[in-house]
């Protein structure tokens, strides 16, 4: 959700490459970028991959254009990957980066990326934001808002005493909400309730 809307918000300004699924190995990593990109790798190797990445990236600045690299489910990638991502930001001229690079993930990432062994990945890290969980106004509101959005004009509805126990449940995690209120919403379709 949260990267959806990330999305939405970048203009023309931007050209974005969005990798949902980073379980790969580093070239499969560094190949899944550049076809995001739309650069045609195939049949390079992994040195002519990253140069054609970065050639990319030099013709985008000069057009006014900024790069941003968005990968999603980071808490799965591995060390190795990590590095990659690492190697991947030092790509820049000699008063700019070349390439933005957003890691959103699950709690878990944050714990990955404070390993030792990922210091140096760490220290390119300018800004770091972590979501709390809901409190339960906001996530009356949050069900509220995505019924609306599904095209509810009121019903089906959640009662007061069915939203606290979702926000028992999921103490607040959107995604944790999200699979409760689905199960619950097909539980009452089910039941005809």
């Amino acid at each position: 959700t949260l990267c959806r809307a990330m999305l939405e918000q970048l203009g023309e300004r931007h050209c974005t490459a969005l990798i949902l699924n980073p379980v790969l190995d580093a070239e499969g990593l560094l190949r899944a970028v550049a076809a995001e990109f739309g650069i045609p790798v195939k049949g390079l190797d992994r040195l002519e991959t990253a140069a054609a990445l970065n050639d990319f990236l030099l013709k985008k600045i000069v057009e006014g254009k900024e790069c941003v690299l968005i990968i999603d489910e980071a808490q799965d990638l591995t060390n190795e990957l990590l590095e990659q991502i690492r190697l991947v930001s030092n790509l820049e001229t000699d008063d700019r980066k070349l390439l933005q690079i957003v890691l959103m993930g699950q709690p878990e990432l944050r714990d990955r990326l404070n390993d030792h062994r990922l210091r140096q990945l760490r220290q390119r890290i300018i800004v770091r934001y972590h979501l709390k969980p809901l409190r339960l106004g906001e996530m009356r509101q949050y069900i509220h808002h995505r019924l609306r959005t599904a095209g509810s004009n009121g019903l089906p509805r959640f009662t007061a005493p069915a939203l606290w126990r979702i926000f028992r449940y999921s103490g607040g995690i959107p995604r944790l909400i999200n699979a409760v209120c689905d199960k619950c919403l097909l539980a009452g379709y089910v039941h005809q309730t």
